[in-house]
Protein backbone atom coordinates (compact mmCIF):
# COMPACT_ATOMS: atom_id res chain seq x y z
CA UNK A 1 0.00 0.00 0.00
CA UNK A 2 2.86 2.26 0.83
CA UNK A 3 4.43 1.88 -2.60
CA UNK A 4 0.79 2.13 -4.32
CA UNK A 5 0.71 5.72 -2.36
CA UNK A 6 4.40 6.98 -3.35
CA UNK A 7 3.23 6.11 -7.10
CA UNK A 8 0.23 8.07 -6.71
CA UNK A 9 2.17 10.87 -5.26
CA UNK A 10 4.71 10.71 -7.98
CA UNK A 11 2.48 10.41 -10.82
CA UNK A 12 0.75 13.40 -9.85
CA UNK A 13 3.88 15.22 -9.85
CA UNK A 14 4.76 13.95 -12.80
CA UNK A 15 1.50 15.47 -14.72
CA UNK A 16 2.01 18.64 -12.75
CA UNK A 17 5.32 18.84 -14.22
CA UNK A 18 4.42 18.38 -17.70
CA UNK A 19 1.25 20.62 -17.40
CA UNK A 20 3.17 23.56 -16.10
CA UNK A 21 5.91 23.27 -18.96
CA UNK A 22 3.43 22.04 -21.62
CA UNK A 23 1.56 25.68 -20.66
CA UNK A 24 5.00 27.52 -20.38
CA UNK A 25 6.00 25.63 -24.01
CA UNK A 26 2.99 26.26 -25.63
CA UNK A 27 1.09 29.32 -24.53
CA UNK A 28 4.01 31.97 -23.19
CA UNK A 29 6.29 32.26 -20.01
CA UNK A 30 6.18 30.62 -17.26
CA UNK A 31 3.26 32.84 -14.36
CA UNK A 32 5.33 34.57 -12.31
CA UNK A 33 6.31 33.31 -8.93
CA UNK A 34 3.16 34.50 -6.41
CA UNK A 35 2.30 34.00 -2.68
CA UNK A 36 -1.33 33.92 -1.68
CA UNK A 37 -2.32 33.81 2.08
CA UNK A 38 -5.30 30.48 0.46
CA UNK A 39 -2.13 28.30 -0.69
CA UNK A 40 -1.48 25.28 1.51
CA UNK A 41 -3.76 23.12 3.57
CA UNK A 42 -3.87 25.76 5.98
CA UNK A 43 -4.50 28.89 3.99
CA UNK A 44 -7.37 31.59 4.43
CA UNK A 45 -8.56 34.22 2.46
CA UNK A 46 -7.01 38.12 3.74
CA UNK A 47 -10.43 39.55 4.05
CA UNK A 48 -8.35 43.36 3.34
CA UNK A 49 -7.26 41.99 0.02
CA UNK A 50 -10.41 40.80 -0.93
CA UNK A 51 -12.60 44.17 0.02
CA UNK A 52 -9.56 46.15 -1.67
CA UNK A 53 -10.38 43.45 -4.91
CA UNK A 54 -13.93 44.17 -4.68
CA UNK A 55 -13.88 48.49 -4.99
CA UNK A 56 -10.93 47.23 -8.23
CA UNK A 57 -13.78 45.00 -9.82
CA UNK A 58 -16.43 47.76 -8.74
CA UNK A 59 -14.83 51.10 -9.88
CA UNK A 60 -12.76 48.76 -12.86
CA UNK A 61 -14.07 45.67 -14.14
CA UNK A 62 -17.37 45.75 -13.41
CA UNK A 63 -17.78 48.34 -16.43
CA UNK A 64 -17.75 45.54 -18.61
CA UNK A 65 -17.27 42.17 -16.90
CA UNK A 66 -20.66 40.34 -14.82
CA UNK A 67 -20.09 38.57 -11.81
CA UNK A 68 -23.66 37.23 -12.11
CA UNK A 69 -23.23 33.90 -9.79
CA UNK A 70 -22.17 36.77 -6.69
CA UNK A 71 -25.07 38.02 -4.78
CA UNK A 72 -24.49 40.75 -1.85
CA UNK A 73 -25.19 38.80 0.96
CA UNK A 74 -22.31 36.96 0.01
CA UNK A 75 -20.14 39.87 0.70
CA UNK A 76 -20.37 38.90 4.69
CA UNK A 77 -17.34 35.98 3.63
CA UNK A 78 -15.52 39.63 3.06
CA UNK A 79 -16.28 40.75 6.46
CA UNK A 80 -18.69 43.64 5.48
CA UNK A 81 -21.74 43.59 8.46
CA UNK A 82 -25.34 43.53 7.35
CA UNK A 83 -25.87 47.41 6.93
CA UNK A 84 -22.96 47.94 5.17
CA UNK A 85 -24.08 45.05 2.58
CA UNK A 86 -27.92 46.71 1.91
CA UNK A 87 -25.38 49.78 1.42
CA UNK A 88 -23.64 48.37 -1.36
CA UNK A 89 -26.58 46.42 -3.05
CA UNK A 90 -28.53 49.82 -2.89
CA UNK A 91 -26.25 51.31 -5.03
CA UNK A 92 -27.42 49.04 -8.22
CA UNK A 93 -30.10 49.19 -10.01
CA UNK A 94 -31.90 45.60 -10.45
CA UNK A 95 -34.45 44.55 -12.89
CA UNK A 96 -37.65 42.96 -11.30
CA UNK A 97 -40.57 41.77 -12.21
CA UNK A 98 -43.37 41.86 -13.92
CA UNK A 99 -45.74 43.67 -11.96
CA UNK A 100 -49.42 43.82 -11.88
CA UNK A 101 -49.58 45.12 -14.91
CA UNK A 102 -47.33 42.19 -16.33
CA UNK A 103 -44.44 44.66 -17.21
CA UNK A 104 -40.64 44.37 -16.07
CA UNK A 105 -39.73 47.57 -13.57
CA UNK A 106 -36.30 48.90 -12.24
CA UNK A 107 -36.00 49.15 -7.95
CA UNK A 108 -33.25 49.50 -5.31
CA UNK A 109 -30.76 46.49 -5.14
CA UNK A 110 -31.09 44.05 -2.20
CA UNK A 111 -29.01 42.17 -0.48
CA UNK A 112 -30.62 38.99 -1.81
CA UNK A 113 -29.83 40.43 -5.38
CA UNK A 114 -26.93 39.22 -7.25
CA UNK A 115 -24.70 41.89 -8.83
CA UNK A 116 -25.99 42.80 -12.03
CA UNK A 117 -24.49 42.59 -15.57
CA UNK A 118 -23.44 45.50 -17.13
CA UNK A 119 -25.10 44.76 -20.19
CA UNK A 120 -28.71 43.65 -20.94
CA UNK A 121 -27.47 40.33 -22.83
CA UNK A 122 -24.61 39.00 -24.46
CA UNK A 123 -25.39 40.36 -27.73
CA UNK A 124 -25.80 44.20 -26.46
CA UNK A 125 -22.02 43.37 -24.16
CA UNK A 126 -20.70 41.79 -27.87
CA UNK A 127 -21.87 44.92 -29.78
CA UNK A 128 -20.08 47.04 -27.15
CA UNK A 129 -16.93 45.41 -27.29
CA UNK A 130 -16.12 45.24 -30.54
CA UNK A 131 -17.91 41.78 -31.15
CA UNK A 132 -16.59 39.81 -28.71
CA UNK A 133 -18.63 39.64 -25.01
CA UNK A 134 -16.57 40.18 -22.28
CA UNK A 135 -16.91 36.90 -20.19
CA UNK A 136 -18.45 36.57 -16.86
CA UNK A 137 -15.96 36.70 -14.05
CA UNK A 138 -17.30 34.76 -11.08
CA UNK A 139 -15.78 31.38 -12.03
CA UNK A 140 -12.58 32.84 -13.55
CA UNK A 141 -10.19 32.35 -10.82
CA UNK A 142 -11.45 27.85 -11.89
CA UNK A 143 -11.89 28.44 -15.23
CA UNK A 144 -8.11 29.26 -16.05
CA UNK A 145 -4.66 27.52 -15.72
CA UNK A 146 -2.21 29.32 -13.38
CA UNK A 147 -6.20 30.43 -11.97
CA UNK A 148 -5.69 33.68 -9.95
CA UNK A 149 -2.07 33.68 -10.61
CA UNK A 150 -2.63 33.76 -14.45
CA UNK A 151 -5.02 36.36 -13.67
CA UNK A 152 -2.57 38.59 -11.89
CA UNK A 153 -0.37 37.81 -14.45
CA UNK A 154 -2.84 38.57 -17.56
CA UNK A 155 -3.50 42.42 -15.71
CA UNK A 156 0.60 43.65 -15.50
CA UNK A 157 1.32 41.74 -18.78
CA UNK A 158 0.87 44.67 -21.23
CA UNK A 159 3.99 45.63 -22.98
CA UNK A 160 4.69 47.95 -26.01
CA UNK A 161 3.84 45.54 -28.82
CA UNK A 162 6.66 44.70 -31.59
CA UNK A 163 6.79 46.66 -34.70
CA UNK A 164 5.54 43.64 -36.26
CA UNK A 165 2.78 42.62 -34.04
CA UNK A 166 -0.78 43.24 -35.87
CA UNK A 167 -2.46 44.74 -33.33
CA UNK A 168 -2.75 47.17 -30.32
CA UNK A 169 -2.67 45.24 -27.17
CA UNK A 170 0.11 43.18 -26.64
CA UNK A 171 0.27 40.92 -23.27
CA UNK A 172 3.30 39.18 -22.46
CA UNK A 173 0.84 36.39 -20.52
CA UNK A 174 -1.69 35.85 -23.51
CA UNK A 175 -1.54 32.96 -25.51
CA UNK A 176 -0.90 34.30 -28.81
CA UNK A 177 -0.25 37.48 -27.40
CA UNK A 178 -2.76 39.51 -29.38
CA UNK A 179 -5.57 40.07 -26.77
CA UNK A 180 -8.90 42.41 -27.36
CA UNK A 181 -9.25 43.77 -23.58
CA UNK A 182 -6.80 46.97 -23.52
CA UNK A 183 -5.09 47.51 -20.15
CA UNK A 184 -7.36 48.05 -17.66
CA UNK A 185 -5.52 49.03 -14.46
CA UNK A 186 -3.42 52.45 -14.53
CA UNK A 187 -1.42 53.43 -11.39
CA UNK A 188 -3.90 54.99 -8.89
CA UNK A 189 -6.57 53.88 -10.69
CA UNK A 190 -8.48 53.60 -7.56
CA UNK A 191 -8.44 55.21 -4.05
CA UNK A 192 -8.14 52.46 -1.43
CA UNK A 193 -10.45 53.18 1.74
CA UNK A 194 -7.93 51.72 3.53
CA UNK A 195 -5.03 53.90 2.55
CA UNK A 196 -2.57 51.28 0.39
CA UNK A 197 -0.85 52.38 -2.61
CA UNK A 198 -2.68 51.61 -5.83
CA UNK A 199 0.00 50.46 -7.63
CA UNK A 200 -0.79 48.27 -11.25
CA UNK A 201 0.68 45.44 -9.41
CA UNK A 202 -1.20 45.96 -5.92
CA UNK A 203 -4.61 46.18 -7.81
CA UNK A 204 -3.88 43.25 -10.12
CA UNK A 205 -2.97 40.99 -6.72
CA UNK A 206 -6.03 42.41 -4.63
CA UNK A 207 -8.84 41.24 -7.61
CA UNK A 208 -7.14 38.07 -8.38
CA UNK A 209 -7.50 37.43 -4.77
CA UNK A 210 -11.20 38.80 -4.82
CA UNK A 211 -12.02 36.70 -7.77
CA UNK A 212 -10.24 33.30 -6.39
CA UNK A 213 -13.02 33.76 -3.87
CA UNK A 214 -15.77 34.68 -6.04
CA UNK A 215 -14.66 30.68 -7.89
CA UNK A 216 -14.36 29.24 -4.09
CA UNK A 217 -16.18 30.73 -1.74
CA UNK A 218 -16.18 27.78 0.48
CA UNK A 219 -12.19 27.26 0.47
CA UNK A 220 -11.72 27.75 3.85
CA UNK A 221 -14.27 25.56 5.24
CA UNK A 222 -13.09 22.70 2.98
CA UNK A 223 -9.15 22.70 4.24
CA UNK A 224 -10.93 22.79 7.65
CA UNK A 225 -12.95 19.93 6.65
CA UNK A 226 -9.95 18.15 5.50
CA UNK A 227 -7.78 18.96 8.29
CA UNK A 228 -10.39 16.87 10.34
CA UNK A 229 -10.59 14.29 8.28
CA UNK A 230 -6.87 13.82 8.40
CA UNK A 231 -7.03 14.44 12.57
CA UNK A 232 -9.87 11.75 12.25
CA UNK A 233 -7.20 8.88 10.16
CA UNK A 234 -4.63 9.11 12.35
CA UNK A 235 -6.35 9.00 15.67
CA UNK A 236 -8.77 5.86 14.29
CA UNK A 237 -5.14 3.99 12.88
CA UNK A 238 -3.84 4.58 16.19
CA UNK A 239 -7.08 3.25 17.89
CA UNK A 240 -6.63 0.05 14.62
CA UNK A 241 -3.02 -0.54 15.57
CA UNK A 242 -3.74 -0.65 19.27
CA UNK A 243 -6.76 -2.84 19.10
CA UNK A 244 -4.43 -5.06 16.88
CA UNK A 245 -1.31 -5.24 19.59
CA UNK A 246 -4.21 -6.10 22.14
CA UNK A 247 -5.61 -8.73 19.86
CA UNK A 248 -2.66 -10.55 18.88
CA UNK A 249 -0.88 -10.37 22.29
CA UNK A 250 -1.15 -13.79 23.41
CA UNK A 251 -0.01 -14.96 19.92
CA UNK A 252 3.18 -12.86 20.07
Amino acid sequence: MRKGLIFGFAALAAIATVSSGARAAGEGPALPQMEWSFDGPFGTFDRPAMQRGLQVYREVCSACHSLKYVAFRNLSDLGYDEDEIKAIAAEYTVVDGPNDEGEMFEREGRPSDYFPSPFPNDKAAAASNGGAAPPDLSLMAKARMGGPTYLYALMTGYEEPPADFPGDNYNLYFPGHQIAMAAPLFEDGVSYADGTPATVEQMAKDVSHFLMWTAEPKLEDRKGMGIKVLIFLVVFTGVLYAAKRKVWADVH
